[in-house]
């Protein structure tokens, strides 16, 4: 067996396509172009790629984007300062803090400041609460992105043994409590494992579904798969001067039924949802939500 490739660039581009025909469709019935603000604060390199695929993708789709580029020593009470203001100004839509921050800032307390209804991120504890109890104003970045992959791919989730591997607030948290609502590419059973569970590998064996999100390269290995699974791999570090994922790809592409490679899997659906979720952002702002 030989796993059948998801193609998160090839499914982020018909995405975008469409987003560019509804972006056209609202700013002709409101004479408004949805706006996304991107903060970045220092220099690092991986966060410097990330917001300037996020501001070509937003004029791809006939979107506006401005980037606030912060110097890595800026105090948090200025950052305090420049999210208040971008939560003031009616002509932006989406605020995006781009992650990590340096280590003087609280991530907690900066994240906490964005408006919810400017949360395109949904970090924000009201959307975080609100997905929770499945009636979502948007919905994060990474997981939906995975949702959308799970779907796009026709795998059947009801009843499923989905395994998501880590438990952070921006992947592994928010991908088990969407998989496990009752809905449509929903209605699974869900495992999460982390640092602590015993007996790793015989969990993820069991899962129909694997979710990989812990940022240890190629941490998951062909005995850790149950053959025929659906092996969806959110990870992306540097090895070797290459990127690669969470899963160790080639042997466990040999025993998966399907799986999403790194690059051009997760990481383009991320950027996607992240525009989806600034026209929503938009359409709440005019009432049309």
């Amino acid at each position: 067996m030989t796993a059948r490739l998801i193609d998160g660039k090839a499914i982020a581009a018909a995405i975008r396509e469409q987003l560019a025909n509804e972006v056209t469709d609202f700013r002709n019935a409101t004479s408004v172009t949805p706006k996304l603000a991107a903060v970045l604060v220092g220099e690092d390199p991986a966060s410097q790629v990330y917001v300037r695929n996020k501001e070509q993708a937003c004029q791809k789709v006939g979107m506006l984007s401005d980037v606030y580029r912060l110097a890595a020593s800026t105090p948090q009470s200025e950052l305090l300062d420049l999210v208040a203001a971008l939560n003031s100004d009616t002509s932006v839509h989406g605020i995006l803090v781009q992650l990590p921050l340096p280590s003087h800032v609280h991530e907690t307390t900066i994240l906490d400041a964005v408006h919810p209804l400017k949360d395109v991120d949904c970090f924000h504890p009201e959307n975080v609460g609100r997905m929770v109890q499945g009636r979502a104003r948007f919905l994060p970045c990474t997981p939906h992105g995975v949702q959308v992959l799970l779907r796009e791919s026709g795998t059947p989730l009801d009843g499923a043994h989905v395994v998501v591997l880590g438990r952070s607030e921006i992947v592994g948290k928010p991908v088990a409590m969407m998989l496990v609502q009752k809905g449509q590419t929903a209605n699974a059973t869900v495992t999460i494992c982390h640092s602590r569970t015993r007996n790793l590998a015989e969990i993820t064996r069991t899962a129909d579904v694997l979710i990989a999100a812990i940022g240890k390269p190629q941490f998951v290995t062909a005995e850790m798969v149950k053959p025929g699974a659906v092996v969806i791999d959110v990870g992306i570090n540097r090895l070797n001067e290459r990127l690669v994922g969470d899963v160790a790809f080639e042997e466990v592409q040999a025993i998966a039924a399907a799986i999403t490679p790194v690059p051009g899997g997760v990481g383009p659906m991320t950027i996607a949802m992240l525009l989806q979720n600034t026209l929503t952002a938009a359409k709440l702002a005019q009432n049309l939500g």
